[in-house]
């Protein structure tokens, strides 16, 4: 996962300033020292580490920190901030044409997944109320134009391609004259790319840019080229003038440094990234959030955010009444496990709950969750709704037909009843109102807005 390597450090960093009850220049000296080395082994440009390092080292001296009654907590406080400054800031989002459609145009090397980026942002601004169009403009890849159509069938977004032209900016301007007879409001051009930098890609983009004139111009970066990535970055925004970066496969860097640094390098911002391979793993760039979890502060506002996306209301108030009643069955268990797995993985999940990164034998494997998922679709809907009718034959029977043993069925059976007596506590105001003590006002104002 991104930045694994980096937050680990990090978080041991801030662990030692936290036992502190003072700190000296020394203390702050060994704690750059190690943000530093940090950094780099996280494949942070060297420059922008530097200034990194200074920029803290002048901020955490002033007399404020040094007589601090929490020193370490300040210094965290600083270095979080500094860190969300070099991740962009603020979020910032793509900026729509008040004269509809908004043209965005994808650019990047070969192998950055462009294609399937395009589908991945058509998707993410479909749920946000946006009518896309994706057009195929790459049309020297072997299948790109087949790939693209692959996508959009998949995500029942309309592509429109011409493979008997050449020509970007006739097969774009067609596109356009279609997205405005179709009321699309929204046009993604997924455009060539190279395996690396040449004249003939860059004259191509400019032509595509001069005739379509693109309001946003979005560069694909693969996260895992590192400082390779920062150079690709640069390069495309002193030819194009780019508006913002999308990172991709940011799933599979555990280092993380091309976020880090591109930002600081062309200037703009990073406004989606990339997390997995489904086309719905994608999601809106926030600095401060990214910091909070590079530090192990966990990211609270991204998991209500995703709840509140796969969670349907109405089951939810069903949910509620069957609490009430105490009629939660397996029925309502397989429901819940259902729009859980469409927040994403489980282990993702919990790498975003404060303090859960810290447990280090902590891990969840995705695969036992299908295999509870096979368990109760092997029971009978009587089964399912009445679980103390469960005999030993109709274990073995159950164990079957999910192609498991009858082990795993008790212990899964176990851990259902531990989560009925879970539910019935949960029934009560105790239960909710400890559960109301650690969220945090600020942030539900915060989403709300």
């Amino acid at each position: 996962m991104a930045f694994e390597g980096l937050s680990s450090r990090l978080q041991e960093i801030t662990r030692k300033l936290k036992g502190k009850a003072r700190i000296t220049e020394s203390d702050l000296k060994e704690m750059l020292r190690e943000v530093k080395l940090a950094l780099l082994e996280a494949d942070v440009n060297y420059k922008i580490v530097k200034e990194f390092i200074a920029s803290i080292n002048e901020k955490a001296l002033g007399q404020d920190v040094l007589k601090s009654l929490t020193p370490g907590q300040q210094v965290i406080k600083i270095v979080k901030d500094e860190l969300v400054e070099l991740l962009g800031g603020t979020e910032s989002r793509i900026n729509f044409s008040s004269n509809p459609p908004t043209v965005i145009m994808l650019v990047g090397l070969q192998g950055s997944g462009k294609t399937t980026t395009a589908g991945k942002l058509a998707n993410i601004l479909r749920k946000q109320g946006k009518k896309p169009l994706l057009v195929a403009c790459d049309v020297y890849r072997p299948a790109a134009i087949k790939q693209l159509q692959v996508v959009g069938a998949s995500l029942n977004i309309p592509v429109f391609a011409n493979e008997n032209s050449k020509d970007v900016v006739h097969i774009a301007k067609q596109a356009m004259n279609i997205a405005i007879s179709k009321l699309n409001d929204v046009v993604i051009i997924d455009t060539a790319g190279r395996l690396h930098i040449d004249e003939e890609l860059m004259n191509e983009l400019k032509n595509l840019k001069a005739n379509i004139k693109p309001h946003e111009i979005m560069l694909v970066v693969d996260a895992m080229t590192g400082q390779d990535a920062v150079n690709v970055a640069q390069s495309f925004n002193e030819a194009l003038g780019i508006d913002g970066v999308i990172l991709t496969k940011l799933d599979g860097d555990t280092r993380g440094g091309a976020a880090l640094s591109v930002k600081k390098v062309t200037n703009r911002p990073i406004k989606f990234a990339a997390t997995g391979e489904k086309l719905s793993d994608i999601e809106e760039f926030h600095p401060e959030r990214m910091a909070s979890r590079i530090l192990g502060m966990g990211d609270v506002l991204s998991i209500i955010e995703k709840a509140e996306e796969a969670f349907d209301e109405e089951e939810a108030i069903k949910l509620e009444q069957k609490l009430r009643k105490q009629e939660f069955d397996l029925d309502d268990y397989l429901t819940q496990l259902r729009q859980m797995k469409k927040m994403g993985s489980f282990s993702s999940l919990l790498k975003l709950i404060p303090g859960m990164n810290k447990i280090k034998d902590l891990k969840v494997d995705d695969k036992e969750f299908v295999k509870i998922e096979a368990i109760i679709c092997s029971m009978t809907k009587k089964e399912r709704r009445n679980p103390k009718i469960l005999n030993g034959s109709r274990r073995r029977r159950i164990a079957m037909g999910a192609g498991t043993t009858v082990q795993e069925v008790n212990k899964f059976m176990n851990s259902f009843e531990m989560t009925q007596k879970m539910m019935k506590q949960m029934k009560s105001n105790k239960g909710l109102k400890n559960m109301m003590k650690n969220i945090n006002p600020e942030d539900l104002r915060k989403l709300k807005k």
